[in-house]
């Protein structure tokens, strides 16, 4: 057999060649592609040759490794793709996929978005406003002058001295309450204004289980002509009834508060049923959730509005308070600590 007839034979060899495995693969590719290859000794043979069949033999030789290299290209798809079917006939495609684990919204995320819901759905929009709070917003333009003994019922953080002051060089300091926001939208904008004011506040208060430095309220205010005490009252009452329960029955106590005259608190009935209701409504039945009250005119004219052309009323609540209320929460430090086992139990609440 000569040299041509040889190569020849191994082009057939390897065209008829087949690998059902990764491994045969490796095995044809060592043998007709690795350094060692039998193919190579076969380069040798040209010299034997005579000069005028030295080319022939070369473009034979080159053609038996063009066609070994297609062939390997071929054999791997193929036994790769073997492969993977076979991989996928261990999977049953029928049985549940691995669950994902559940995040959970924060029960004070929960409980705002509960309130915004309420008031979005009877026309009230949100307004926000900076947590670091000049005095004129957050006091004075709510009818709070620097010697007002209100002043004195709310413990407030001061920013430290450096920083930029606010209008009229008035001092900077954390908002002690949502009231900031309020102030600001009378300001830029004219009735009628029907708005709710989420956000976070702050006071120096001693951290116990009732109370802590940093919470969130919920304020709300609406100023259009001729709105009254009675108009207020049936907001809150289809606010009550939504949050708590079509039944809920609420009361409306006279109070004080600098920005509104007359001011109200408001109490829902949550019962004496258990021992906790007694201790939560101390013995009542009663349970303060708000405060409330038509806006004094002194607060619409600080803030560029006819007193004499509109009215209107204002309310705030603690959304801790709620979200205790809500969720049977018994200490309001659970809510800041970010404990995982604390939060895990409002991973299905939506």
């Amino acid at each position: 057999m000569d040299v041509f007839e040889r190569v020849n034979q191994l082009i057939a060899e390897i065209e008829a060649a087949t690998a059902t495995s990764p491994a045969e693969v490796e095995e044809f590719r060592i043998r007709y592609l690795g350094t060692k290859n039998v193919l190579k000794p076969l380069m040798g043979e040209m010299r034997n040759l005579p000069a005028d069949r030295r080319r022939d033999f070369g473009q034979l030789v080159n053609r038996a490794k063009e066609v070994a290299q297609e062939k390997f290209d071929a054999l791997s798809a193929a036994a790769t793709s073997a492969e993977t079917e076979r991989e996928g006939q261990d999977i049953d495609l029928t049985a549940p996929g691995e669950p994902l684990p559940l995040g959970s919204r924060h029960p004070i995320s929960l409980t705002m978005r509960r309130i915004v819901s309420i008031f979005e759905r009877i026309g009230f929009a949100v307004a926000e406003g900076p947590e670091v709070e000049d005095d004129w917003h957050n006091f004075s333009a709510m009818n709070t002058p620097e010697d007002h003994p209100a002043r004195d019922m709310q413990d407030t953080f001061y920013v430290a001295a450096g920083l930029p002051a606010g209008p009229d060089n008035a001092a900077m300091l954390l908002r002690t309450h949502t009231s900031s926001v309020q102030a600001r939208t009378m300001e830029n904008q004219q009735p009628p204004i029907r708005i709710i004011a989420p956000g976070r506040v702050y006071r120096n208060e001693t951290i116990s289980a009732r109370s802590h430095a940093q919470f969130h309220q919920v304020e709300g205010l609406y100023i259009a002509e001729k709105v009254s005490f009675a108009d207020m009252k049936a907001t809150l009452l289809h606010f009550a009834r939504e949050m708590y329960g079509e039944q809920t029955k609420i009361r409306l106590r006279p109070s004080y508060f600098p920005f509104t005259e007359p001011s109200a608190e408001m109490d829902i009935w949550w019962g004496l049923e258990t021992e906790h209701d007694h201790r939560i409504t101390k013995g009542t039945g009663w349970l303060e959730i708000m405060g409330c009250g038509m806006v004094d005119p002194q607060v619409l004219l600080n803030c560029g509005i006819d007193p004499e052309k509109y009215s209107g009323y204002a309310f705030g609540m603690g959304i801790e308070r709620q979200a205790m209320l809500l969720y049977n929460i018994t200490d309001i430090r659970l809510m800041f600590e970010n404990d995982v086992r604390f939060l895990r139990q409002f991973a299905s609440v939506l």
